[in-house]
């Protein structure tokens, strides 16, 4: 008779690894799976190009591990752990003026903005101020009663408004330029309600830890998780895809790291039939490209002052990056996209050999779109250095039906686990104020489907093991 657990938890994500931690660490007798042979979801690192090139293969840039209340509080570093800090939390270039700068300090960021200094001051220092009060509520369902609540409606106040509308606090183009592009981590048109609180929030991370990297990649992430997890007596299975809950060992409760669509097939024997299509209509929103380039030197900047960070953001001007995500949004490929890109050897040269460094960046495309966008975004980065294509060793690409394959959570290539819609921000995704219980009782969905979303900081599978331990072992 195989062996029955108290939990069992599908998918090794942070979220799945979050959510395996906090039910183990409550005494519970705890089980994950993961489908591939190794553990990590998101959080994995592979030879993409050549032979000690260390590229991570989805994430790198991880601005919510050290701001997550659960993550920062667990003792990751005794089980190898370590976060690597740029000096600057990411840079901007323009190709008429210099680079702006989120500096770790608001005022010195606020000073290199000149006319905008003041502005920015105002919108920034109040926010990095009640952060420690307001961090826990954003990273938590919207629809708990938040500790703070003065401190929290005034997050919100700036958080419900479009990038559009934060971005035209400033005079500039170089002030609006850097809000655009944190912004544009959304995925969604600037003009759409929320999208200045994913801005807002990345401003407040880099002004307050930075936006770090793991050293060695971020697969290192996930082992330390892992360890910790096997350390407090859990156990972990991988090679082993489940495709019905069926499959599933036999346990009181389930905790899936799985958006709406995967928990559709996963449950299609218990579910309904309108409660399947409910799940079966979410929004996933565009697809990503992604480019890793094994090359021989650092990055050639026009502007030295963007070696200060392992993070860069390509697209010039607001206007520009608006029109690039709006386009994208609406089905339509642009030839010049908004680029992630992240510079992780300069501070990390663990992931090359000597004298090589690793190029991780990435656009925004259609979903499902099954062009190359290579020559974009290398296009892109030779816009702001010159003679940078000369440097390339190799490549590896990722289009949208890789990133699905990859990973079915993943669906057309959407990496966020769901749009950031105003309708899919308050149903997420079911209304009300259990998120994460399905209507199976016992199951749970712990993935970023669920709030607080897409992030590296583990809040949506331990919001999803605290339902569990109330609902299904009355652990409050």
């Amino acid at each position: 008779m195989s062996e029955r657990y108290d939990a069992v938890v599908v998918g090794s994500g942070p979220n799945g690894l979050a959510a395996a931690i906090e039910l183990v660490r409550r005494g519970l007798h705890v089980h994950l799976i993961e489908g591939h042979d190794v553990i990590g979801g998101g959080l994995r690192t592979a030879e993409l190009t050549l032979p000690g090139y260390r590229h991570d293969v989805c994430s790198t840039a991880h601005p919510f591990v050290e701001m997550s209340p659960f993550f920062s509080a667990l003792p990751l570093t005794e089980f190898g752990l370590q976060m690597v800090t740029s000096p600057a939390a990411v840079a901007h270039p323009f190709d008429d003026e210099p680079p702006a700068i989120l500096e770790r300090s608001v005022e010195q960021t606020a000073t290199s903005l000149g006319p905008d200094a003041e502005a920015y001051r105002r919108l920034m220092n109040p926010l990095v101020k009640a952060g420690a009060k307001t961090v826990p509520s954003v990273l938590g369902p919207l629809w708990r009663v938040p500790r703070h609540p003065l401190s929290v409606a005034r997050f919100g106040a700036t958080a419900i408004r479009s990038g559009k509308a934060l971005a035209n606090r400033f005079r500039t183009e170089r002030a609006k330029g850097l809000f655009a592009g944190l912004a544009a981590h959304s995925a969604m048109p600037l003009n759409r309600a929320f999208v200045g609180g994913v801005a807002a929030t990345l401003g407040i991370a880099g002004h307050t830890v930075g936006w770090p990297i793991v050293a060695g990649g971020s697969a290192s992430l996930a082992q330390a998780l892992s360890a910790y997890f096997v350390s407090l007596g859990g156990s972990v299975e991988t090679g082993r895809w489940v495709n019905s809950l069926s499959d599933i060992p036999r346990t009181d409760a389930v905790l899936l790291d799985v958006t709406p669509r995967q928990f559709a097939s996963l449950a299609k024997e218990q579910l309904s039939e309108s409660t399947t299509q409910r799940y079966l209509q979410w929004v996933y929103g565009p697809a990503s490209f992604k480019l890793d380039l094994a090359v021989s030197e650092p990055i050639p900047w026009r502007n030295r002052e963007l070696q200060r960070t392992a993070t860069v953001h390509l697209g010039g001007s607001y206007r520009d990056i608006a029109k690039a995500e709006w386009e994208v949004w609406h089905g339509r490929m642009v030839d010049g996209p908004f680029v992630l890109l992240n510079q992780a050897t300069l501070f990390d040269p663990s992931r090359a050999p000597q004298d090589g460094h690793t190029v991780w960046a990435y656009c925004h495309v259609p979903a499902r779109w099954d062009g190359d966008a290579t020559e974009a975004i290398v296009s892109q980065i030779d816009r702001f250095a010159p003679g940078f294509r000369d440097t390339i060793l190799a490549s590896h690409v990722m289009t949208p039906l890789d990133y699905e394959r990859y990973n079915p959570n993943n669906v057309g290539g959407a990496i966020g686990g769901g749009a950031m819609t105003v309708g899919q921000m308050f149903r997420r995704p079911t209304a009300g104020p259990q998120p994460y219980a399905t209507e199976i009782p016992h199951v749970y969905l712990c993935s970023a489907s669920t709030p607080p979303g897409a992030g590296t900081h583990g809040m949506c599978g331990y919001h999803a093991a605290r339902t569990a331990l109330r609902k299904t072992f009355g652990k409050g």
